[in-house]
């Protein structure tokens, strides 16, 4: 598996690198907050090196960011930061947050195109570092169409995921031209890299329901409940679970951001710690922001 750099705001492989190592021993504490020196001495730096490394990566303090952290987070979050969808865009949320001023675009495949699983379709395939690890990314022509991680269950794993669900497509490796969008997608569109296209392949009622997860703001989330109104079929809430499991485009369309009405995080197709991650890096950035 080859994984191409990027240009990012992120501070390059070095950065990341010490960012993935701490947060495998932030989760590897189960909850209980790591002294600044400790966490800093586990990676063999000063903890005035580490504070500023991580600070530049997650715009809060290591200390602040294990609060994120905690099993609480998404209960504080619905309390806090609830988005309704059916205002959302009418209170000016959507455009808040950063991600979702890449898109300026997004576009879905026809159902006759999609029941005919791809053929004829060409989905380019390119690995990339990104602020959660090493992830894959899939386009067509007309955009960004699926994302994956692979340190839960390895890169085969990843790519067997993604490849199946479009079984007759055509599968070509070439992450320059991906390379784009992906600057754009993971965060280096704030210094004019361009935007992130997204194009939906999935069946009718899936695409409803990641629309209206692209609708939830950075750093606030919604019920799986208020996403089944939304699209108008209230009583359809586990339906609109599997259709939220089955989101192709991790992180770009924020399947994270759904929640159990009661708080609980509910399932993540690509490992719950990252689901807490992405939840609690949003939620420090929005803070920070």
């Amino acid at each position: 598996m080859t994984v191409q750099m990027l240009q990012d705001p992120f501070g390059g492989e070095y950065h990341y690198r010490v960012i993935e190592r701490a947060l495998a021993e932030i989760d590897s504490a189960g909850g209980r907050t790591m002294p600044l020196e400790a966490l800093a001495g586990r990676l063999g730096m000063s903890a005035a090196h580490f504070q500023r490394v991580f600070s530049a990566w997650v715009g809060v303090s290591p200390k602040r960011y294990q609060q994120y952290l905690t099993l609480e987070l998404a209960r504080q979050l619905l309390a806090e930061r609830h988005a309704t969808l059916d205002v959302a865009l009418e209170t000016g949320l959507s455009g808040s947050g950063r991600l979702h001023d890449l898109f300026l675009r997004w576009e879905a495949m026809t159902p006759g195109d999609y029941a005919r699983q791809c053929e004829g379709v060409t989905i380019f395939w390119g690995w990339f570092e990104s602020p959660f690890g090493p992830a894959l990314v899939m386009g067509t022509e007309k955009g960004i169409c699926g994302i994956g991680f692979a340190d839960e269950a390895g890169p085969g794993a990843a790519m067997a995921d993604l490849t199946g669900r479009w079984p007759k497509a055509s599968f070509v490796e070439d992450p320059e031209f991906l390379r784009p969008w992906v600057t754009a997608a993971f965060g280096a569109a704030a210094g004019g890299a361009g935007t992130a296209p997204l194009f939906l392949i999935g069946a009718p009622f899936q695409i409803k329901v990641w629309e209206a997860l692209l609708r939830i703001p950075s750093g606030h989330v919604t019920t799986y409940g208020e996403i089944a109104a939304a699209i108008g079929r209230p009583a359809a809430v586990r339906a609109v679970g599997t259709a939220v499991g089955r989101n192709p485009v991790s992180w770009l369309i924020p399947c994270h951001r759904a929640l159990r009405r009661t708080g609980a995080l509910g399932g993540y197709h690509w490992g719950l710690p990252r689901k807490r991650a992405l939840l609690a890096w949003e939620a420090a950035r929005t803070e920070a922001a």
